[in-house]
C-alpha cells in the first residue's frame, strides 16, 4: 500500500443502486492491487469503517454474495476468490469511459483529417463526379435534384454534370504494439505509475475493439528482458525489481510487427526511465547512473532500424528529468517519430488522441 493514501470518501452516486457503487470503486482497487481480491475486499472493508459505505440494509457480505451471483467472482480452491473474464472485460471498458469522459472534458477526440479519400466513413460534404469515382458513392437523391433544377420545359435528362459525389475518410488498418515500462522506478519514490499505463493499455484495448475491429494491437512489458502478455494478464500486471531494457522491448515489438501484413505499423511506448539494461549473449549489462553511452547507443540503433522498417514510434514520457527528455529528443528525432511529455493525470488522453489521429491517412 505504499503511495496510496484514502482520503475523505465524497458519494458522487447517490442515486445508483447500492451494487453499482460499491461496484465501481472495487474495480478501482482492483487495478491498485493487480487483481488481487481478497486485497481488494480488505480495502473495501477498511473504507467501509472510515466513511460508512455500506447500510444496515446492504452491507459489504450482500456485496461480495453479488459479485459471485453475477459471475464477476469465481471460487477457487479453499475460500480464495478470482476475478472472472466478465470482471476482466468490465474493467477495461471502466478504463475506457474514464479516459473518454476526460477527453471529451477537454475537447480532445477523434479529429478528422481535413483530407478525404477512399473509405468506409461518409461525410456531409458533396462534390462533382470525375471520372474514375465509383458508382456506390454517388448521392443519387442530391444528383437527381441538381438535374430537376437545371431541367427546360419538359425536357428532363440526367447528365454526368448533374452528378454529385459524397466524400469518405480513409481508414487504414493499423498494427500496433503498446510497450510498458515495468522497471521499479514505475513505483518509485512512492508515485504510482503502473496502474495509470495499465488503465491506458486497457483503454486503448478496449477502444481499438469497439471501434476499429479489424486493426491489430500486441502488448508487450520490458524490465531486464522484454516479453509478451495477453490482454486479459493486465489487471495483474505488476513491477518488478527491474532494470530498463528498452532495447529488448523493441527488438520484440519489431519482430511482431514483421508478422503483420498490414502496411501501417506502429510502436506506442509508454515509459518513465531512461534504458540501463541489455542482454548480452544471456549476460546483463546494468548501470542506472546516468546514461551509459553503450546502452543508449544500442537504443538509438532500434530507433533506427524501426525507421527503415518504417514503423511508427510514439513514445509517452511521464518523467520530468531535463536529461531523460533530452534523451527521448534525440530517440525520437533517430526514429523519425512523436514524443509526448505527459504527467500521469493526462497519459491516457495523449494516447487514445494520437492512436485516432493516426487512423486518419492520406493518399
Amino acid at each position: 500500500m505504499r503511495g496510496i493514501q484514502f482520503g475523505k470518501f465524497i458519494d458522487k452516486g447517490s442515486h445508483q443502486e447500492p451494487f453499482d457503487r460499491l461496484f465501481d470503486l472495487f474495480k478501482e482497487l482492483l487495478i491498485h492491487t493487480s487483481g488481487d481480491v481478497a486485497e481488494a475486499l480488505d480495502w473495501m472493508n477498511e473504507i467501509d469503517r472510515e466513511h460508512n459505505i455500506t447500510t444496515d440494509e446492504y452491507g459489504m457480505g450482500d456485496f461480495i454474495q453479488d459479485l459471485k451471483d453475477k459471475g464477476y467472482l469465481r471460487d477457487e480452491e479453499g475460500e480464495v476468490m478470482a476475478m472472472s473474464s466478465k470482471m476482466e472485460q468490465s474493467i477495461r471498458k471502466s478504463a475506457l469511459h474514464e479516459i473518454f469522459g476526460k477527453i471529451r472534458k477537454s475537447g480532445h477526440g477523434d479529429h478528422n483529417s481535413k483530407f478525404s479519400g477512399k473509405g468506409d466513413e461518409v461525410q456531409p460534404e458533396l462534390r462533382n463526379y470525375s471520372f474514375g469515382d465509383g458508382l456506390d458513392k454517388i448521392a443519387l437523391t442530391e444528383s437527381l435534384l441538381n438535374a430537376q433544377i437545371k431541367m427546360s420545359g419538359d425536357n428532363w435528362m440526367l447528365s454526368a454534370d448533374d452528378l454529385l459525389v459524397r466524400e469518405t475518410d480513409l481508414k487504414t488498418q493499423t498494427s500496433s504494439v503498446l510497450m510498458i515500462d515495468i522497471s521499479h522506478s514505475m513505483i518509485l519514490y512512492g508515485e504510482d505509475r503502473i496502474t495509470p499505463a495499465k488503465k491506458v493499455a486497457m483503454a486503448l484495448a478496449e477502444y481499438i475493439h469497439t471501434k476499429f475491429p479489424k486493426d491489430t494491437l500486441d502488448i508487450i512489458v520490458f524490465g531486464n528482458d522484454a516479453w509478451e502478455i495477453k490482454l486479459k494478464d493486465l489487471p495483474y500486471l505488476q513491477v518488478g525489481p527491474y532494470h530498463t531494457n528498452t532495447v529488448a522491448g523493441l527488438q520484440l515489438a519489431q519482430d511482431l510487427l514483421k508478422r503483420k501484413r498490414n502496411p501501417n505499423k506502429q510502436i506506442l511506448m509508454i515509459t518513465d526511465g531512461k534504458p540501463s539494461c541489455l542482454n548480452e549473449n544471456g549476460t546483463y549489462y546494468k548501470n542506472s547512473f546516468g546514461l551509459d553511452r553503450k546502452i543508449i547507443n544500442k537504443t538509438l540503433n532500434e530507433a533506427a532500424s524501426c525507421r527503415r522498417q518504417k514503423i511508427n514510434v510514439t513514445t509517452f514520457m511521464i518523467a520530468q528529468d531535463p536529461y531523460l527528455q533530452q534523451f527521448i529528443s534525440e530517440f525520437t528525432e533517430e526514429a523519425k517519430g512523436k514524443a509526448f511529455y505527459s504527467g500521469l493525470d493526462h497519459l491516457g488522453q495523449f494516447v487514445i488522441h494520437d492512436y485516432a489521429n493516426n487512423k486518419r491517412k492520406t493518399r
